[in-house]
């Protein structure tokens, strides 16, 4: 038997040597979803001061984005406009920046004829730089 004193310390088995990862491995997969959801809302560009000139080099572009919802309203960027509307301010648009672009976003649900009456305001407008906004398919979607 031995005798137990007092401030000495009584060790049953050996020291562990090794290390228990399982509490790092899940920090790390928490810290990997993370990032993986918050990345894609990072894309935002890079914030740099540019120097100031007397010239301008590069005429700013002005991106208008043109929405129609399935119930066939419209928007010009988050603003409800009519059809009749919509050709006097893109007639401005235009006057005021010939290089104006639109982009087109249309609900799936929406008739063919509505879009191509609503592409048709944007032309007779003067504004020759419309783009359709569409969502990629995922690999399992894709027709063969």
């Amino acid at each position: 038997m031995s005798a137990h004193l007092p401030g000495s310390e009584q060790r049953l088995g050996g020291a562990m040597s090794e290390i228990n990862v399982t509490p790092f491995v899940d920090v790390v997969l928490v810290l990997l979803i993370i990032f993986m959801i918050t990345a894609p809302m990072m894309i935002r560009g890079i914030d740099v001061q540019v120097p100031r000139t007397e010239t301008r080099n590069v005429q700013p572009e002005e991106r208008l984005v043109l929405t129609v919802t399935k119930n066939k309203a419209i928007f010009l960027d988050d603003q409800q406009i009519t059809l009749g509307r919509l050709q006097k301010v893109l007639t401005g648009l235009q006057k005021r920046n010939p290089r104006a672009a639109i982009f087109l976003r249309a609900d799936e649900k929406v008739p063919y004829g509505v879009v191509v009456q609503i592409m048709d305001v944007v032309k007779k407008a003067g504004i020759d730089r419309l783009g359709m906004v569409t969502e990629p398919l995922h690999p399992r979607e894709r027709r063969r």
